[in-house]
């Protein structure tokens, strides 16, 4: 991975074998960037898709793995406890399953790099977003402050 900053946007270069979601955190604990979001195209190995189930108010994951296509990838950090970066993301891939393409969507888990992926993260340069529990949902929704 390698990345470099132009203006206040980062741009991020995975290489095959990195893990897209961690190396995401990692750049935002090493520059200090407590809210952003980010998009992306690439490459990818395997990800970790999920569905959120209202009724269990739980997650279903599938494996997915071959030659992905990252046709899109969109998410958003936030601050967590101790200042610590949350995500959350949804990505869409393109992929065969013998001669049937395919694709697979949703929350996303972790994402390994096949080729390359390119992600810009854009950090909120004005202000902190954060999480709150949102009982009636059951998840977590942005907290302003």
């Amino acid at each position: 991975m390698e990345y470099r900053k132009y203006g206040s946007a980062v741009y991020i270069r995975m290489d095959r074998g990195d893990e897209i979601i961690e190396g995401i955190l990692d750049i935002c604990r090493k520059e200090h960037i407590l809210s952003a979001d980010f998009s992306g195209i690439g490459g990818c190995g395997e990800a970790e898709v999920q569905t959120y189930m209202p009724e269990t108010k739980t997650f279903e994951t599938r494996k997915v793995s071959g030659m992905l296509e990252l046709v899109s990838l969109t998410g958003n950090i936030t601050a967590g406890e101790g200042d610590e970066p949350r995500q959350h993301s949804h990505a869409l891939f393109a992929y065969k399953d013998g001669e049937e393409h395919c694709v697979a969507a949703g929350h996303i888990k972790s994402i390994t790099v096949l080729l390359t992926a390119e992600i810009v993260l854009r950090p909120v340069e004005a202000g902190i977003i954060s999480r709150k529990a949102d009982e009636k949902a059951g998840i977590d929704v942005w907290s302003f402050s």
